[in-house]
């Protein structure tokens, strides 16, 4: 028998996810979001982007190859992984295969003996990075290239890579697909390719042009588009796809979670060459460059590749360095951290939705509205005028992408200004605009797949 003086409490029950969903392999790829690209092979050694296969092995020789250097130097620039091309489109294998004669065995670097990709992923765990692979389908130089065989050796050459050297978080592929050296074309058999990745790193993201985990941005300047959704079409799409345009923005009706990785190189070119130390991006190009990839729900690849010492090279080192400490002076203190944050609507007047959600890191908690609301909106009061410039937004996608389209205003002299409009949010939105000193800041959110929900709101006011 229930007591009189017994209280019942209604719980609102959370969210009801809206499909597509991000797996939780996507969901750990989400939270790197920057990490680093390394190009280096005999390229490298002969001041070119794309090796014929024909390459004697032997020009392959850095002279003082340093992984705990290179690890060293991401780390401290705030990068969280790196993803090697362990074998480029010339064929050759940085690591001792035996199912390849064009390898690092064929050279006299440490004697036939040496094993670039073991001692890369010993120096990603000693610094604490995730450790991704590069294998191109595309080989100029093995003699069944172009046969039914090719396929088999791909698969075992990915067999060895993924079962050497530890966990691998990310194997990447393109679509490149051109003659070997007999002349003829291979037809891939991306299922078996895929299937050997899910055999022996399961919780390794696949990347290519079509995913079927993570998706080409379609551009190599590092851009994702203003609208950006983590959904895609993905079975209208193969490597090497054609509509590749179709792929910076994604799609809204998407029926897969397969979000943008932005690649873009810290030089003109992908390997190596003297002739570039001049022409090494500055901060700000760096900076543009992550507000529009991480800054517009991506994620940013940066290509960093070592010099022909096998070090990367001390213009580069420094660069991300500067790199990472203006992201660091961009985003030192949210402003909205201590501001007071209200909504127009909190799901079920539950406090476990409540507005103070998003004043939190992470994605546990969030604030979000009741079932078929659509539009909503949310403000930061400050105790004074505040000025800022940066607006940050993040998504639970747990629960999927569900923001269709927002718009910023500030409260200025009692009165509320236009201040940007936004489409997408995802993972993460930062939105940029000219400095504007406010009492308040709102976020109104016109339109939705679902009820939205913010896990994230937070504000910056950057010098960068």
């Amino acid at each position: 028998m229930l007591s009189p003086f017994m209280v019942t409490t209604f719980l609102a029950a959370p969210p009801t996810p809206i499909e597509p969903l991000p797996s939780p392999r996507h969901l750990a790829w989400h939270r790197l979001e920057t990490y680093a690209f390394v190009h280096f092979g005999p390229n490298t050694f002969m001041n070119q982007e794309w090796g014929s296969g024909r390459e004697d092995p032997s020009v392959f020789n850095p002279t003082a190859l340093d992984c705990r250097q290179w690890a060293k130097t991401f780390r401290d620039a705030g990068l969280n992984a790196v993803i090697i091309t362990a074998k480029h489109h010339d064929g050759f294998c940085l690591w001792p295969t035996d199912f390849s004669t064009h390898s690092v065995k064929a050279t006299s670097w440490k004697s036939g003996k040496g094993d670039v990709l073991k001692d890369l992923s010993d120096a990603c765990r000693e610094f604490g990075l995730k450790f991704g692979v590069y294998l191109s389908p595309w080989d100029r130089n093995h003699p069944t290239y172009g046969t039914p065989e090719y396929n088999v050796v791909f698969q075992e050459m990915l067999r060895e890579v993924l079962t050497r050297y530890g966990e691998v978080s990310e194997v990447w592929f393109d679509g490149a697909n051109g003659e070997g050296p007999n002349g003829k074309r291979q037809i891939y058999d991306w299922p078996a390719f895929h299937s050997v990745v899910r055999k022996y790193a399961p919780n390794a993201v696949i990347f290519s042009d079509a995913g079927p985990d993570i998706r080409w941005v379609g551009n190599e300047s590092g851009h994702a588009a203003e609208t950006n959704w983590c959904l895609l079409e993905r079975d209208r799409f193969y490597p090497g796809t054609p509509m590749y345009k179709e792929l910076t923005e994604g799609h809204e009706d998407g029926t897969h979670w397969v979000p943008a990785e932005c690649d873009v190189s810290i030089r003109p070119g992908w390997f190596y060459r003297e002739s570039e130390d001049p022409k090494v991006k500055t901060v700000e190009q760096l900076m543009d460059i992550y507000y529009r990839s991480v800054g517009q729900n991506g994620s940013l690849l940066l290509n960093v590749p070592p010099d022909k010492r096998g070090l990367i090279h001390e213009i580069d080192a420094q660069r991300l360095l500067d790199f990472k400490k203006a992201r660091d002076v961009a985003f030192a203190v949210d402003l909205v951290a201590k501001a007071k944050v209200t909504a127009t609507q909190t799901r079920g007047k539950d406090k476990r939705f409540a507005p103070a959600n998003m004043q939190k890191e992470g994605f546990d908690t969030y604030w979000a509205v009741d079932d078929g609301v659509l539009s909503a909106a949310i403000a930061a009061e400050f105790e004074s005028d505040t000025t800022l410039n940066r607006i940050l937004l993040q998504e639970p996608i747990q629960l999927g992408q569900r923001i269709r389209k927002f718009r910023v205003e500030a409260l200025v002299n009692g009165e509320w200004q236009p201040i940007v409009n936004g489409t997408t949010v995802g993972y993460k939105r930062i939105l940029r605009f000219r400095p504007v000193k406010a009492k308040k800041i709102r976020i109104t959110i016109e339109d939705a797949r679902a009820c939205p929900a913010l896990a994230r709101f937070a504000g910056y006011y950057s010098p960068i």
